[in-house]
């Protein structure tokens, strides 16, 4: 069923006015639908959204109407269907759940049927992390999307502050439930992994700014149909980082330690569509696109720097018998300390990834997306970071983490 947004996009993405007809036409819509269309065009007018002439329907330009606009696209890109979310009780619900740590139905103090359809439509898009079914407990990451979707309908979002290791007892729960339900189950395991890597693959991409939604990236590795309207090097982009994910995959499966080669490796696979970049340290100076204040390494002291982060990893697994809490410290030492190198001249945060995500999985750690509700923090608490900082990592690092872990053990379930 078509709804006001379906409307205001078609109207707003295409410009011009438009006769009733020819949106419908435009939304793929059956005649019969032009008087329930009609009505909603007077209700959008009524909001002040598009505009009524002699031409017919068009949209009204300013800085709200825009706002939406790019709300909704944030949606369309990532699979999320905004029918689901762009509701004034979503908009209560969240701006509720924010004051809490972890919350319950009862903290929420709406019906408990429409509790559990926010919920599970939060938590199939990556926003919400559960902790139990039974009670019920969870806790919802807040992204600027998630805030400007609260203060589009006019709530305020007030957001309570976690300490550092929250929700690290819930991550050794969940660690040694993932490690019965996995013993023996590797068919279902490497099925699961499938869907996961989509996701990381469109997850991780959007970072650097490949504009493939996600629909597209499952059509493209699954279906092997390529997006029309776009260049080829954007589509090997996407095709490259998969082989590279799927390496990653293999040398985990070989057991493979990191090494400066295989690192390098990494980043020959992922940038074959850029073969003068591919797998080369640079030999000049670069600075972070949007983040200039970013402490990068002089080009002259990577190789050593390189050297120096192998050899501390090695100690590292010379050591051995480490508990869940030095993996994790580790984890957030070895991305940003690789990310501060930043050994290439484009294509070092993809690698940084997959370098970090072949630690963890060598851990026994299963971790194969980040998930769009933590992706914005994530990149707040890397190379969008002024400063570094491996503790505020390790926070992010433990939800991402824990919401793997149970994703793979309801799905293992």
């Amino acid at each position: 069923m078509v709804t006001k947004y379906d409307i205001f996009m078609e109207l707003y993405e295409n410009g011009g006015p438009r006769k009733i007809i020819d949106i419908v036409k435009g939304l793929q819509q059956k005649k019969s639908e032009y008087d329930k269309i009609r009505k909603i065009l007077e209700t959008l007018i009524g909001m002040k959204l598009i505009a009524r002439n002699e031409y017919g329907y068009e949209r009204i330009m300013n800085q709200h109407n825009q706002h939406l606009f790019e709300m909704l696209k944030y949606c369309i890109k990532n699979d999320v269907n905004y029918n689901e979310l762009f509701d004034e009780t979503v908009a209560k619900y969240l701006s509720r759940v924010f004051l809490k740590k972890t919350f319950g139905v009862k903290d929420i103090g709406i019906h408990a049927r429409t509790f559990s359809k926010i919920s599970s439509t939060l938590q199939k898009n990556g926003f919400l992390i559960p902790i139990s079914r039974k009670p019920f407990k969870a806790f919802v990451p807040y992204t600027s999307f998630l805030g400007d979707l609260i203060l589009y309908f006019k709530q305020r979002p007030i957001v309570a502050k976690i300490r550092q290791d929250e929700y690290f007892n819930e991550i050794k729960k969940e660690f040694a439930r993932f490690k019965k339900l996995s013993a023996g189950n590797n068919r279902r395991y490497l099925e699961i992994l499938e869907a996961f890597q989509i996701r990381f693959i469109h997850h991780s991409l959007s970072i650097e700014g490949n504009p493939l939604t996600l629909r597209q990236i499952i059509k493209l590795l699954k279906e092997k149909i390529v997006p029309e309207n776009l260049s080829v090097e954007l589509v090997q982009e996407v095709q490259n980082y998969q082989k590279a994910f799927w390496q990653m995959l293999q040398n985990v499966r070989d057991e493979l330690p990191l090494s400066k080669e295989s690192m390098l490796n990494y980043h020959f696979i992922a940038l074959q569509h850029k073969p003068e970049l591919a797998g080369k340290i640079r030999d000049g100076h670069v600075i972070l696109r949007g983040n200039p204040d970013y402490d990068v390494a002089d080009y002259k002291e990577i190789n050593p720097l390189l050297d120096k982060l192998i050899k501390r990893y090695n100690g590292y697994l010379i050591r051995g018998g480490h508990s869940l809490k030095d993996i994790l410290e580790f984890a957030s030492y070895l991305h940003n300390e690789f990310q501060h190198i930043h050994p290439f001249f484009d294509g070092n945060s993809r690698t940084t990834r997959l370098i970090t995500f072949h630690f963890l999985q060598m851990s026994s750690i299963p971790i194969f997306d980040i998930p769009l509700g933590l992706l914005e923090r994530y990149v707040f608490a890397t190379k969008g970071s002024k400063k570094r900082d491996d503790k505020k990592l390790g926070q992010i690092l433990q939800q991402i983490i824990l919401y793997n872990l149970k994703a793979i053990n309801e799905k293992l379930l």
